[in-house]
């Protein structure tokens, strides 16, 4: 008997989610990234909890621009999501991600200072998927944007998970879809969302919320809203389903306690 691709994926994760020790679950301990991720099984074993130490720390993130942020841990780990080497961090990040969908996600010519270089789709047409460690960050990527251009399928835009701190955020970068229910338990639990709310090159706004509600993360920080008429329709479409708060800075520090109990949307200044 075959089961359908989101059913499998649901049964999955709930397996997953019942093979975690009672005791771990009523202290309260976080779900790990990638619950539902059938193709790496050693993160929803039980080990895959963070121990407390694992867990301290702060995390640095910088709204560079557009779609890119720059990321710094504790352990000196840096990372630049979406880099297009015309929105440059002030310091050359060890990693960076990148999506294909639009110049302004990728660039062809990287600083070869940059020790990897995680493109979100595959150059010989086929499907992109990563996962790594790169000191106390851990990175990978669901595809999405999935397409058959007659030679099988292919995917131009891949979400980005990173795991830090006790923190899991997710890059959504230049996906023009809603989420399956597959794609979101692959996902797992995401503390933070990185939206693009520019309403028509990306998702709708509608879209966009939807998103949201599927995923519920505790903060979401929009981005891809400068070349778009800035980000007033997409703030004026969601007044009243969330608490949004706006700083006049590009920099916030994130630790897993100070995040917020329910899902907040927060508007950062960009500019490296």
């Amino acid at each position: 008997m075959r089961f359908p691709i989101q059913l499998g994926a649901a049964i999955v994760a709930f397996a997953a989610l019942a093979s975690i020790p009672a005791a771990a679950q009523d202290q309260g301990a976080p779900l790990p990234c990638g619950l539902g991720m059938v193709e790496r099984p050693a993160l929803v074993r039980p080990v895959a909890f963070r121990t407390a130490q694992e867990a301290a720390g702060e995390l640095r993130v910088t709204f560079v621009g557009h779609a890119t942020f720059l990321l710094e841990t504790p352990e000196g780990a840096t990372l630049a999501t979406d880099y297009n080497g015309h929105n440059l961090p002030r310091r050359t990040p060890e990693v960076v991600t990148m999506n294909n969908f639009h110049i302004t996600h990728y660039t062809d010519f990287p600083d070869p200072g940059i020790a990897q270089v995680l493109r979100g789709w595959d150059a010989k047409g086929g499907i992109a998927r990563h996962h790594l460690k790169i000191k106390d960050l851990r990175i990978y990527s669901v595809p999405t944007n999935i397409q058959d251009i007659g030679r099988g399928p292919t995917n131009g835009n891949s979400i980005f998970v990173f795991d830090t701190v006790g923190i899991c955020l997710a890059h959504l970068s230049h996906l023009h879809h809603d989420l399956t229910p597959e794609e979101v338990s692959r996902l797992g639990r995401i503390d933070v969302l990185f939206v693009p709310i520019d309403g028509y090159v990306t998702m709708s706004h509608d879209e966009v919320l939807s998103v949201i509600e599927l995923i519920k993360p505790r903060l979401v920080i929009v981005m891809h809203w400068d070349l778009f008429g800035g980000p007033g329709a997409f703030l004026t479409r969601v007044r009243g389903s969330y608490p949004l708060k706006t700083q006049d800075s590009n920099v916030i520090t994130l630790t897993r306690d100070t995040l917020p109990k329910e899902t907040e949307i927060l508007l950062m200044r960009q500019g490296s």
